[in-house]
Parts: structure tokens; C-alpha cells; sequence
């Protein structure tokens, strides 16, 4: 049995880090289990650095967003050494390790563990919500509530102003955060990268809420929705060219390209709102705190268990647990009959 467990937080931070922090800690620590943070991700690992995590380092984590424990996009897969200097100070410090991440940080668990052996379970986080194999990962309720008060937010504004209000959200290859924000807030239109209509499509719907009378219309637009025309032309939007650890371009400034568009075409005054980081930051909703807990208490079991290669998974209304490659192997976008009810509202 495992007797010195390790945690470690990867990518982005999303809000419900520090509830499955205090989860697995305070459950393995009433076992007798010599409890570390390993800090900022994978580069923990790579450097030896990790710090104790005992019941005073875990109280009062669960309504706080962050991680304490630091977190960072790092691939020991693309540090030369970095794998191996991964392996040799996980064997000096560790019996096992819960990594709490998305596709790319429980990426790097699986392969570790499919080449390695390395004792590593998962928790599924990342507030996009593309993760397959669960229904639902932690974050991603706070980021959808905070998008909807913000599309609700609007609604004023753009009503004031006869404008077209863009709100430009964070979505690198799923839309998940656009459609339920979007539906949640009554947006008139909403762009996503699984459903790429075109951008006189939507100039059209929103010409024809304007003849019903309607004088402002609200548009949500994924990060990575792919700019299309009826031409055939497709544009990405990027801040720049340069790729981070795991090959992803800094997303960010379709809103700006695409409200330049629709005052273009329709003549209508349109202007932006890029949500950013305030979707991942502050305290996370009740849902995530209870979400991220009981995924935290099935992480530590699943090491109680010595059941390594596996992940922490919602299924309906059940903590389950799958194989980290199952779970990593693909993206789980948005399903056209998703897309369709927030189309019905198109207009």
C-alpha cells in the first residue's frame, strides 16, 4: 500500500483545484498518509519540488479558487531528461500521485503510466468541459455561471444602446462553455468550432431579429470558432504563432474580427466583450465544490486501492472511475443536438 502520496495541479487553473486538494489530503491523511504538493504541474516533478500538505495547509481550501500548489503547462516529454527526471524523483519521494488536469496534464499521466508504470490516478479538470469519458468536469459550472451573469449583463447595455454586444469566451476546440452560457443567457446567436455556420449566416439572423422589431442582439463566440464565409474562405484569430509545451497557439480576438464583420455587413453599432481569465478566477459555484470533493474522496481511493492508470469520472449522478487513456484518447465536443437547442432561439 502507498504510504507517501503526492498531488499535482496542471495547465490552467480552474476554479474547485483546492477542493479536491483538501479532499484527497484530508481522506488520505486520516488513513496515516504522508501527504505533498508537488508545485506549479509536471515541472515539479522534473525539478524535485514539493511541499508538505497537512491538515493546517488544507483547511479553509474549499470555497478558495486557485491552486495552492501552483500549476504550469509543462510537458516532461519535451524537456530533454525531463521524463526520466520525473521517474527518478517520484521513486525518491513518492509511493503515488494524484495529477488533477485536462487532456494534456492527464495526457502525460497516461503515457507515464503506459510506459512506466508510474502509480498515477486522475481527476478530470478543466473548465472547457472536453473531456471525454465524464460527464462533466469541475470548473466548468463556475466558468458557464460567470459567462451567463455576464450575457445577462448586457442584455442592458445593448438594449440601451440599439448595439450588437459580441462576447468572446474561452472554448480552444469545444464550444461547451459558449452553447450552455449562451442558452443560459438568452444569446441571439452563438459560435462554436464544432459548428462552424458561416459569418453572413449569422449577419442574416440577426437582420431578422432586427425586422422583428428587436433593435440589440447578443453573440457568443468560442475562442476557437474558426472564422467561415460562404466563400469558402476560414480564418483562426491568434495572439501570436508561438506554440506552448503541448503545440497550442495562444488563442484570443476572434470577438474583434467578427464584430468588425457583422458592423461591416449589417451596418449595425457592435462591440466587444473578451470574458478572458475572470472565467477561471474567484470562488467556485456549490456544484464544483461538491463536484471536485467527491472526485478528490474517489482519487484517494483509487490509491487506497492501488487501482493506478485510472481516472475519477462522473456518470449520470455517479463518481465512477475510467482509464486515463480512455479518457485522454479524444475530445468530447459539443453534440449537434445540443447545438440545435440554442439554435431554436437563433433570430
Amino acid at each position: 500500500m502507498a504510504t507517501r502520496l503526492g498531488i499535482l495541479t496542471g495547465g490552467g487553473d480552474a476554479p474547485g483545484l483546492n477542493a479536491v486538494i483538501r479532499a484527497v489530503a484530508r481522506r488520505s491523511l486520516d488513513r496515516g498518509y504522508e501527504v505533498v504538493g508537488v508545485r506549479e504541474g509536471w515541472a515539479g516533478l522534473v525539478e524535485s519540488r514539493f511541499e508538505p500538505l497537512g491538515p493546517r495547509e488544507v483547511s479553509g481550501l474549499l470555497p478558495r479558487g486557485g491552486t495552492i500548489i501552483g500549476t504550469s503547462r509543462t510537458n516532461p516529454f519535451k524537456i530533454e531528461g525531463g521524463a526520466e527526471a520525473v521517474l527518478r524523483n517520484f521513486g525518491e519521494r513518492l509511493d503515488a500521485l494524484v495529477t488533477i488536469g485536462g487532456e494534456d496534464t492527464l495526457g502525460v499521466a497516461a503515457r507515464l503510466h503506459e510506459e512506466h508504470g508510474l502509480a498515477v490516478v486522475g481527476v478530470p479538470k478543466t473548465i472547457d468541459n472536453d473531456l471525454s469519458a465524464t460527464d462533466y468536469t469541475f470548473g466548468f459550472d463556475t466558468a458557464v455561471a460567470i459567462c451567463t451573469e455576464a450575457i445577462d449583463r448586457l442584455h442592458t447595455t445593448a438594449e440601451s444602446h440599439n448595439r450588437v454586444m459580441v462576447v468572446e469566451v474561452m472554448g480552444r476546440h469545444t464550444g461547451w462553455i459558449a452553447v450552455m452560457s449562451g442558452i443560459a443567457g438568452g444569446a441571439d446567436v452563438i459560435l462554436i468550432p464544432e459548428q462552424p455556420i458561416s459569418v453572413e449566416q449569422a449577419c442574416r439572423e440577426l437582420r431578422h431579429r432586427h425586422e422583428r422589431g428587436k433593435d440589440f442582439s447578443i453573440v457568443v463566440v468560442s475562442e476557437g470558432y474558426e472564422l467561415t464565409y460562404e466563400s469558402g474562405e476560414r480564418r483562426t484569430v491568434t495572439q501570436d504563432a508561438a506554440t506552448d509545451a503541448f503545440g497550442h497557439v495562444r488563442l484570443g480576438g476572434v470577438g474583434d474580427a467578427l464584430a468588425q464583420d457583422i458592423e461591416e455587413r449589417t451596418g449595425y453599432e457592435t462591440r466587444v466583450t473578451v470574458l478572458g481569465h475572470v472565467q477561471r478566477g474567484g470562488t467556485p459555484t456549490a456544484r464544483d465544490r461538491v463536484l471536485a470533493t467527491r472526485y478528490g474522496i474517489k482519487a484517494a481511493d483509487l490509491v487506497h486501492e492501488g487501482r493506478f492508470g485510472r481516472m475519477a469520472a462522473l456518470h449520470g449522478d455517479e463518481i465512477v472511475d475510467v482509464s486515463l487513456r480512455e479518457a485522454t484518447i479524444e475530445l468530447k465536443t459539443v453534440p449537434p443536438a445540443w447545438y440545435d437547442v440554442a439554435r431554436a432561439f437563433f433570430g
